[in-house]
């Protein structure tokens, strides 16, 4: 019983609705009428007498300059990854830029001192790699390596056997 209720005020309320939207376009019809002629004639609307006149549109024209527009939510480190993980013998590491910057590279242990600072230089834009090797530099366990690169940092987890 109560289905059949709300169906029917569903119908009740869309044609209310329709009806409504109705009457406020059959009230606007005439305005909307002379605006359409005037579009027809092709009359202008700055007829108010502004100073200027805007100058015509070329078709066909190709703008071949590139714009590099940086904003603030732009990422500048991305795309991080760390292979083979865990690690026996040395660390590669991919990252991307997306413009040029200053990259550092930390190895840091589980209560956040640092380890080791294994990379630390200006880098251009573009897919990066890295390889690092441990050779008994580091000892079994978890560790961290952080990627600073400008004022944007990222953190991944190192497994070392």
């Amino acid at each position: 019983m109560r289905q059949k209720f709300t169906f029917n005020n569903l119908w009740f309320i869309v044609i209310a609705i329709a009806v409504t939207m109705n009457f406020a376009f059959a009230g606007t019809s005439a305005s909307q009428d002379s605006l359409i002629l005037k579009k027809k004639n092709k009359t202008s609307y700055l007829k108010s007498g502004l100073p200027f006149t805007l100058p015509p549109l070329k078709p066909g024209t190709v703008s071949t300059t590139k714009l590099s527009v940086n904003r603030p939510d732009d990422k500048l480190l991305s795309n991080v990854q760390i292979y083979p993980n865990p690690v026996s013998d040395q660390i590669n590491l991919r990252y991307d830029l997306s413009r040029n910057s200053n990259v550092t590279i930390k190895i840091v242990d589980m209560l956040g001192n640092d380890v080791a600072t294994i990379f630390s230089q200006h880098v251009s834009s573009g897919d990066q790699k890295f390889t690092y090797i441990i050779n008994n530099k580091l000892s079994r366990g978890f560790y961290f390596l952080r990627i600073i690169a400008g004022t944007e940092s990222t953190i991944k987890r190192l497994s070392v056997l």
